[in-house]
């Protein structure tokens, strides 16, 4: 992270900037596409998102790393340290973890709810116990805590023109959206974890079951009954996005191109997965590197002209009326 956005940011204290420095570290290794987004935000918003995105980064990796033989065991240890590390920075408001400093550090300023950390622990608790999802009900359960709960951290940091609880439900469902369209890229990986991130009853509605998804991912194929039932999880996906697409107008205008961004990202890994007609026991879909700079380029120049209307005598009181 540079010091311009730390400094941009009023973050002083060197233990904490290091904490900071760290959760940026994390994003940028493990979330391209977060990472590139989020450089089109102000400065002094960028270290906030980088802080809650390195700590999911983090926690995600306690359960998804390759585990010792008393592994479970080993990452339920460590996955209860870590939150109860959290739980007691955020009851006293700060903390001396190397990098949870800066996610308390966030969530103190942005007032942050803390069952909001709660919920996305108790999802990734599930990872350690949970292999299959036998319907929609039940995934969305694992989804609310994984993916929708850092929507809702985001929002605080991104801000909005109208009442928040007007945007939440479309960051929630953009967090979702996000999520789901990791679920149909890694199929074939999540089964080398031993799980299935897909409703199991929607599966058995073409015929799919978890013995023929292995048998497609041994042979590095899609069999017929498999692309129709990914084919179907892919279009209810798309809605996901749509509904969450309308939120990005209830945002700070200087908000918006970091999100229009991510979303057309992502957005466009589902594009490719089609394109490939469903191939993801074999390619994993991934958005080549030009068509991402073509894109944050056009978020920049989006960013950069929010920024100076931002800076526009009158926009400050324009912006209350129409919240």
């Amino acid at each position: 992270m540079s010091d311009s956005e730390l400094d941009a940011a009023g973050i002083s204290d060197p233990r904490l900037r290091q904490a900071y420095q760290r959760c940026r570290t994390l994003n940028a290794q493990h979330g391209r596409t977060y990472f590139l987004a989020t450089r089109l935000l102000p400065r002094e918003r960028r270290p906030a998102v980088h802080a809650l995105y390195g700590f999911a980064r983090w926690a995600d990796d306690i359960v998804d790393e390759p585990a010792p033989p008393d592994g479970h065991r080993t990452r339920g240890h460590a996955l209860e340290e870590l939150r109860r590390d959290l739980l007691a920075g955020l009851d006293q408001g700060c903390s001396n973890d190397e990098l949870l400093a800066a996610v308390v550090h966030t969530a103190v300023r942005y007032g942050l709810p803390r069952a909001l950390f709660e919920d996305f622990l108790t999802s990734m608790r599930m990872d350690l116990s949970v292999s299959d999802y036998p319907d929609r009900a039940a995934l969305n359960r694992y989804v609310r805590g994984s993916a929708e709960a850092i929507g809702l951290q985001l929002l605080p940091v991104l801000g909005t023109v109208s009442p928040p609880e007007h945007a939440a439900p479309h960051a929630a469902a953009l967090g979702k959206a996000f999520q789901l369209t990791n679920f149909l890229r890694d199929v074939a990986e999540d089964l080398d974890r031993d799980r299935v991130y897909l409703p199991a009853d929607e599966l058995a509605a073409h015929g799919v079951d978890r013995e023929l998804l292995i048998w497609c991912r041994q042979r590095r194929c899609t069999d017929p009954r498999v692309r129709r039932a990914l084919a179907e999880q892919h279009a209810a996906t798309r809605e996901v996005y749509r509904f969450a697409r309308r939120g990005i107008a209830l945002l700070e205008p200087v908000s918006r191109p970091c999100v229009e961004t991510a979303c057309t990202l992502y957005a466009q890994i589902l594009d490719r997965i089609e394109e490939e007609d469903f191939a993801v026991f074999r390619i994993r879909a991934t958005v080549g590197r030009w068509r991402r700079v073509r894109v944050a380029t056009s978020g920049l120049v989006r960013s950069t002209l929010a920024r100076r209307a931002g800076r526009a005598p009158g926009t400050r009181q324009e912006r209350r009326e129409i919240a």
